[in-house]
């Protein structure tokens, strides 16, 4: 099986191919972070029909892209952004970091040392949790508004704003 790892940025996704029996890179893409894009990293991943996917950070940068190849099928690894800090640290080269020297020590983590976790795809309370938490922030946002427009007046005014009876 080869381990596709990706290491996810905003503008762009470095991915690596690693042979977990040799621990080799056996090829690298860097792509946009784009629906067209993702489509050319899994035409690329296809060489390899017995894969598994590895993306540093499934649950921040690499959220959209852990989705998009879970909805296509693919097994969807998560590996945790300080697992690959780890394996930097004690590969030759010590603190060396580039985005694929991170996408290898991803895919490092996740054929060998056990640290990853397995994306699911969303289910409806995960979409309730986002609209939840969405609704918390606008209250929030709508109180914090209130109360400095009743402040103002208060401050701008001599002796103070009224207060309602």
């Amino acid at each position: 099986m080869i381990v596709i790892s990706v290491d996810p940025y905003k503008p762009t996704h470095t991915a690596t191919a690693l042979d977990p029996a040799t621990n080799s890179d056996v090829g690298s893409l860097r792509n946009e972070a784009s629906l067209a894009e993702y489509q050319r990293l899994i035409g690329w991943a296809k060489a390899w029909p017995d894969r598994a996917c590895a993306i540093e950070n499934a649950d921040g940068l690499g959220h959209h892209l852990a989705l998009w190849l879970l909805a296509r099928g693919e097994v969807v690894l998560d590996i945790p952004t300080t697992a690959t800090a780890r394996v930097r640290e004690l590969s030759r080269g010590g603190r060396r970091k580039n985005d694929r020297i991170d996408a290898a020590a991803a895919a490092s983590v996740a054929a060998l040392q056990g640290d990853a976790r397995q994306v699911h795809p969303e289910t409806t309370a995960d979409s309730l949790a986002l609209l939840d938490e969405c609704r918390v922030n606008l209250s929030h946002s709508r109180t914090r508004t209130v109360n400095q427009l009743h402040a103002l007046p208060r401050d701008l005014m001599a002796g103070g704003a009224l207060q309602p009876r």
